[in-house]
């Protein structure tokens, strides 16, 4: 078997085109491990055939205790309604996961659609480290999403699911006909969870994350999807780590809930498709 930095360099071999340097916008040439650009900016293929676009180290509250817990959820099946609904919209080619975090949804996602090309890229460098280990047909990296290191129109769909946008960028990299497939959650997306954590209510809305969408991109479809999950035995105390809302957490709440885990938990989101 190859080693995931011969992986990645096979991969830009064919692919280098595809991607510009975040400093100064201009193409890059493949040597070897590493894309470099005439004004001599170099990126080098890590041991794990990722590449880092940023200039400087970056601090991310999302680290492997919430990757690795996060990832076995999606694996247990708590995504898969919305991974073939989005595998339905997407028109297999070049696509782009954006915020890919350890890149499970894409390894999902490619089992039931497989696409030309397939890149994820996160802030985290955590993520993407991970993220090697789940699909060996992906090429993963680390990058800004507001000055993405990719060529003009190149993609023919974006994968925005549950992570920031940057519509500017979007369009930029988008091939003329080509989708973003956002997935937002919703009022009751892990309900029992938020109730379990804030017992005393927290509001939760993301109606003007939709209404930006729909500004911003033209919209082609739109659903809703809403279903419970049980939770596999194995993955219950997953549950309570595999999201941002633990963080701020009365330490009690956490470990009544660790004595007492949730065995059903409820999905719902809304799946956006615009170009």
């Amino acid at each position: 078997m190859l080693k995931k930095i011969d992986r990645g360099s096979l991969f830009l071999e064919k692919n280098y085109a595809m991607f510009r340097c975040p400093k100064c916008h201009e193409t890059f040439s493949m040597d070897n491990h590493y894309l470099s650009c005439k004004n001599n900016h170099q990126y080098d293929l890590s041991k794990k055939g990722t590449i880092y676009f940023l200039d400087h180290q970056v601090k991310t509250d999302y680290d492997k205790e919430m990757f690795l817990p996060r990832g076995r959820m999606i694996r247990s099946g708590m995504y898969q309604p919305v991974i073939e609904q989005l595998a339905n919209w997407i028109t297999p080619g070049k696509l782009l996961d954006v915020g890919c975090g350890e890149g499970s949804f894409l390894a999902e996602l490619n089992q039931l659609k497989a696409n030309e090309v397939s890149i994820g890229f996160d802030l985290a460098k955590e993520g993407i480290y991970l993220a090697t280990d789940q699909a060996l047909d992906c090429f993963w990296c680390v990058a800004d999403l507001t000055n993405l290191p990719f060529s003009n129109q190149c993609f023919d769909t974006i994968l925005n699911i549950f992570s920031p946008s940057h519509y500017q960028e979007f369009r930029r990299v988008l091939q003329k006909d080509g989708s973003v497939l956002k997935v937002v959650p919703q009022e009751n997306y892990l309900r029992e969870l938020r109730e379990a954590f804030y017992p005393e209510g927290k509001p939760y809305s993301n109606e003007a994350v939709i209404d930006r969408f729909n500004m911003e991109m033209s919209v082609e479809k739109r659903t809703r999807l809403t279903y419970q999950f049980e939770i596999p035995v194995q993955n219950q105390l997953d549950l309570l780590d595999m999201s941002p809302l633990e963080w701020h957490a009365d330490p009690l709440i956490k470990q009544r809930l660790m004595a007492k885990l949730l065995e059903k938990i409820t999905i719902d989101v809304e799946i956006l498709k615009g170009h």
